[in-house]
């Protein structure tokens, strides 16, 4: 069985308690390790079972503690995760695409048109995967949809074969 360590925390159980309910859920776990230390005292705390009572890898508790040791609450808080990622477009940009989208006159089929239309439109190189997961998460398309009315197709002629057709069902 692996020794207990004795790491002094300086934080009482009410803040620590108070800064789990304002805390992201990656720095959860961290927080319910210094709990589990506070809880036990100057006795001290082996990895393993800071192991099994927080439910993370021994690597991470080991880091952890070690953070905690050199720079307090602060430094074990502080992670590398990112965090916000810019757009690829601009604003104006969005507004075309939307444009493009919600027009039922456009030409573009599929997510390889819309790349190559992003390309020549923007000159941009985006890959397949970046503008599927854009379009889908901005402006809710699918992969799959039902087919595009032709570009050329005349809009009046339509309307007046509707029209007709519904005549010629209630003459029968």
């Amino acid at each position: 069985m692996s020794n207990a360590l004795y790491i002094p925390v300086k934080e009482n159980k009410q803040q620590l308690r108070k800064l789990l309910m304002q805390a992201k859920p990656i720095e959860r776990p961290r927080l319910v390790m210094l709990i589990e230390m506070k809880k036990v005292g100057k006795s001290g705390i082996s990895k393993r079972a800071l192991v099994d009572l927080v439910g993370v890898s021994g690597q991470s508790i080991h880091s952890w503690r070690t953070n905690y040791k050199k720079g307090g609450i602060k430094k074990l808080l502080s992670h590398n995760k990112g965090g916000y990622k810019p757009c690829s477009f601009s604003t104006q940009e969005i507004k075309k695409l939307q444009q493009l989208v919600h027009t039922p006159e456009n030409h573009i089929r599929g997510y390889k048109e819309l790349q190559h239309w992003v390309k020549s439109e923007f000159n941009k190189e985006i890959k397949y995967n970046t503008l599927l997961k854009f379009m889908v998460a901005k402006f809710q398309t699918k992969v799959k949809v039902a087919r595009k009315s032709h570009v050329k197709k005349d809009t009046a002629a339509v309307r007046s074969f509707k029209k007709t057709l519904v005549e010629s069902v209630r003459k029968r």
